[in-house]
């Protein structure tokens, strides 16, 4: 077994738990980004605005990809999933 096959095997459990701590406070992690994300926009006063939403639609993204990772019946290393399209805007 190599070293990251013996990474892999030490890392899946953890991985595991947190992918189901994600799915079940999905919602919650929803809302911290966009309060994230408005509380930054806020304080920059819109001078960033388009890069705040587009990594806010990122990071939604990839929770969404982790959270639902055994729904699919493919792993993190599956295919992509299509973004579902622009934040909202705040």
């Amino acid at each position: 077994m190599g070293l990251l096959d013996n990474l892999k095997a030490r890392i899946g459990p953890a991985r595991d738990k947190v992918s189901g701590l994600a799915q079940q406070h999905e919602d919650r992690i929803q809302h911290g980004l966009d309060k994230a994300a408005q509380t930054v926009d806020k304080r920059t006063k819109g001078k960033y605005s388009d890069r705040i939403q587009s990594r806010t639609g990122k990071a939604k993204e990839a929770v969404d990809r982790f959270a639902h990772k055994h729904d699919s019946g493919q792993g993190s290393e599956g295919g992509t999933t299509p973004p579902a399209g622009p934040p909202p805007a705040s």
